[in-house]
């Protein structure tokens, strides 16, 4: 399965949108925006660039992607400013914001987006009488944002060498570059038939191609952000881990072995062969702290000085629908690839299945996903 061409958060803006259902992901890059404020002025402060280039690394689309554009303006901004009261005069700097996704993300809903929320977040109203070089007809000056898109995998070159001042990336690197060859028999077929990642009945092999799979991409990545960034530079990354060296948790883990599990009751019902279900396996891995710290030091491209584990608290307005809204967030980021190998047809029997397990596990005991900020210096 060639995920490049495949994988992607599902489009638009219906009610299966990843649109419309990331807003777990909004909240988690709320909880570390103090970091990443913190860190872009940082970078400015000691490099002091006239054009602050800047990567969003697994942007996908909606109001996410929009949204850390704004932040990471004023953030600069504000770091613009207080510069300008400790010495001598200089022209606010121009912020280039280059948005990367795999070419089957839909750039298309982000660049329509783009007029209205540079009126309401970037641009600055002036006076009909006052109007400069650069203001529209509408009276607003647009200060200095650029936005573009740079379709690609991150696990290859996206930008020349010394282009880049600041890369983030959020919940995108526990996405592998491919499922791991070595979970494979040498007839091509899964070894880990019922499960779709590492689950309970999982062989030794299975746990160790995924690990393989995370080590190869993980210093790939830091080795090719290394070349792009220039002195200076830094990164923030967010994504999903684990707690221990046990793969198998109430988290993440936990999350991939009920999806299964709807499977399973989909194949108990006929719905689908089960010759499908054992051919169908994720790109996903979620690292210890152990394993990316390790990843770093034997990469020798950059010095990790914040790592920061939390869990983000059930929201106690959810009420009875918390499982239909985990579905439908998994669903956003899944669909591409079950319809693929499944068929459309099977989804919504497949995620009103999945919700209902969730909410019976969530009964009994929550289910609590790890999420790691990293904070990264290329020495």
């Amino acid at each position: 399965m060639d995920i490049e061409k495949i994988f992607h958060m599902k489009g638009g803006h219906d009610d299966t949108s990843y649109s419309k259902n990331s807003t777990l992901q909004k909240k988690a890059s709320e909880m570390v925006k103090q970091i990443t404020m913190e860190t872009i002025q940082e970078v400015y402060l000691t490099t002091s660039p006239q054009n602050l280039a800047v990567a969003d690394l697994g942007c996908s689309t909606g109001s996410n992607s929009l949204s850390i554009i704004k932040e990471l303006y004023n953030a600069v901004i504000n770091a613009y400013n207080k510069a300008q009261n400790n010495g001598p005069k200089s022209p606010p700097p121009q912020l280039c914001v280059y948005l990367n996704d795999l070419p089957t993300n839909d750039f298309n809903s982000i660049f329509k987006a783009l007029p209205e929320f540079y009126q309401n977040n970037i641009c600055k109203e002036v006076d009909d009488g006052n109007r400069v070089n650069g203001s529209d007809q509408q009276g607003y000056i647009r200060p200095s944002v650029f936005v573009a898109a740079c379709p690609g995998s991150f696990y290859a070159p996206v930008f020349p060498p010394n282009f880049l001042h600041f890369v983030y990336s959020s919940y995108s690197l526990h996405w592998l570059s491919k499922v791991p060859n070595g979970i494979y028999d040498e007839n091509g077929e899964s070894m880990n038939k019922g499960c779709i990642y590492i689950c309970k009945e999982s062989p030794a092999s299975i746990i160790q191609a995924y690990v393989q799979q995370f080590q190869d991409d993980f210093s790939r990545f830091l080795r090719l952000r290394s070349q792009e960034l220039k002195n200076g530079g830094r990164m923030v990354l967010v994504l999903l881990g684990r707690e221990n060296t046990n793969h198998i948790d109430r988290g993440n883990s936990f999350l991939w072995q009920l999806l299964a599990q709807s499977f399973r009751i989909l194949v108990s019902k006929g719905l689908i062969p089960e010759e499908k279900l054992n051919s169908y396996d994720v790109h996903f891995y979620a690292p210890s702290k152990e394993e990316m710290q390790e990843e770093v030091r034997k990469e020798g491209s950059f010095k990790m000085v914040r790592f920061e584990m939390f869990e983000i608290e059930r929201d106690e307005n959810y009420g009875d629908n918390y499982g239909v809204d985990v579905a439908r967030t998994v669903r956003a980021i899944q669909e591409s690839m079950i319809s693929h190998h499944f068929g459309e047809d099977i989804l919504d029997d497949l995620f009103d299945t999945y919700a209902k397990l969730i909410d019976e596990e969530m009964s009994m005991q929550d289910i609590r996903p790890v999420t790691f900020v990293l904070v990264l210096n290329k020495v």
